[in-house]
């Protein structure tokens, strides 16, 4: 059992920095680093300070750096045990040499994610919490880190725990008038606890519909940029991202591959991809080009179209549009190079692509290379995914296994309102408010026992947390 090592990893990222963290936890964590740790006596201090001192092989006495210890005692700890964090200079070298000596000493190397993992399982956290630590890590933009802050703070948990105990007590009394069957006793007012499931049902559709966004805050919006040839793709990307990116030349064909850039507005990062112009291939590098500007455009959420506004047709447009979109993606419709183009010839084929084929995409008419209209479009990107402004106040859910258990539970839940309206015996609602009851449990961990699951949660963090 774990409870019976004491592990060790570096806390910060891989590479050349000022400082790195390496992070012991366990019963022998201070005993360890006490073996190695030439200043004050670790086990004589108090817990929440930090000491200057030298680390060194106790073998053959060897320097091995000047080091800031800081001592957390249990259960006052991120994991609820003895943790010893030694801030080392940030040489890999150095780093892999303290990691040694530990390993040396008696500790172990952490799995990904098992401090996190002690955490949970000595109830410094509950699951939802421990989960949204990941997310926190790699939150890419501030809605998505306000987002991982207030579940990983409790906010979720909360939510959670009010439904649970209201159905709890539901519950109990169920069971209590199925004990007491045979006399024909009600303990529980079946219009009290319809209304209860209407307003958890209620509740939970919220949060399963937040999902949609949770997602999108999360892994971000996948937006492909996409036309023929010398359309001014690399230019619109350069001036979507205010940077030079992508090379532009003159030449037809300058992409041969995709380029991946991220933008965030209005707190949603959108991947940007530039991709090989669409035609028929003049040789095998190109023609592998445009094989995976496709593959990029089944991916993409959001494709903007590009097209040369000076010298395309409106069925070289269509022609276009009919092989690349794909079903139930969002299409901007990109006129290009305005600046050399004739408004009325530019109004007339708005009229001819818009109106003659009753195309209802969002149409923008720019000159990337003057970045006119740029500032508008990258605007307008959140507009094509939200209804509304972000709220980060409320909960929303971001994490795959807590929709399906939401959804596992409003299943039950319905099913427990069916039951209510056909006046169904109280043993048989029994089993449905258990099932829901254990659909919320998963979440928060209150009924997860089955360590390959918790392993595989705790996998996809990195082995410093």
């Amino acid at each position: 059992m774990f409870e019976d090592s004491t592990i060790v990893a570096l806390a910060t990222p891989n590479g050349v920095g000022a400082i790195g963290v390496v992070r012991l936890s366990g019963k022998n964590a201070i005993s360890i680093a006490e073996s190695v740790f030439h200043g004050k006596r670790l086990s004589a201090q108090k817990t929440h300070t930090v000491h200057l001192g030298t680390l060194k092989d106790p073998k053959t006495n060897t320097l091995i750096d000047e080091v800031l210890a800081t001592l957390f005692k249990a259960p006052k700890s991120y994991t609820g045990e003895d943790i010893v964090e030694f801030s080392c200079h940030g040489s890999p070298y150095v780093l892999q040499q303290v990691l040694t000596l530990l390993i040396k000493q008696g500790a172990v190397l952490a799995q990904p994610g098992e401090f996190t993992l002690r955490a949970f399982l000595n109830g410094k956290m509950d699951l939802a919490q421990a989960e949204a630590v990941a997310d926190l890590i790699h939150a890419e933009s501030e809605t998505a880190h306000q987002t991982a802050i207030r579940q990983m703070r409790g906010g979720f948990s909360n939510d959670l725990k009010n439904l649970r105990t209201q159905l709890i007590d539901f519950a109990a009394l169920i069971e209590l008038e199925n004990d007491f069957s045979e006399e024909d006793v009600e303990f529980v007012d079946r219009k009290q606890l319809l209304k209860l499931v209407e307003e958890m049902l209620k509740t939970i559709q919220k949060l399963i519909h937040s999902f949609q966004l949770g997602n999108i805050l999360k892994h971000g919006v996948t937006v492909v940029i996409a036309g023929r040839p010398n359309a001014g793709k690399s230019t619109l990307l350069n001036a979507l991202l205010n940077e030079e990116r992508a090379i532009v030349t003159n030449i037809a064909g300058t992409t041969r591959d995709t380029i991946e850039e991220k933008l965030i507005v209005d707190g949603i990062v959108f991947r940007l991809i530039d991709t090989a112009g669409i035609r028929e291939a003049t040789d095998a590098i190109e023609k592998i080009g445009i094989e995976k500007t496709f593959e990029k455009i089944h991916e993409a959420s959001i494709l903007i179209y590009v097209f040369d506004a000076s010298t395309s047709s409106e069925l070289e447009v269509l022609e276009d549009l009919q092989k690349l979109k794909i079903e139930n993606q969002k299409v901007l419709l990109v006129a290009n190079k305005t600046d050399i183009c004739d408004e009325q010839a530019l109004g007339m084929l708005y009229y001819s692509i818009i109106e003659n084929f009753s195309l209802d995409y969002p149409w923008f008419e720019v000159s990337a290379v003057n970045k006119k209209q740029t500032d508008e479009l990258k605007e307008f990107l959140p507009a094509l995914i939200l209804n509304d402004k972000i709220n980060t106040d409320q909960t929303i859910v971001a994490n795959t296994r807590h929709h399906a258990a939401l959804q596992d539970c409003a299943t039950h839940l319905e099913t427990i309102k069916e039951g209510l309206a056909q006046r169904i015996s109280g043993d048989l609602l029994a089993f449905d408010i258990r099932y829901a009851l254990h659909a919320l449990g998963t979440i928060t961990g209150e009924v997860l026992h089955d360590r390959d699951i918790l392993g595989s949660i705790f996998s996809k963090f990195c082995i410093g947390k």
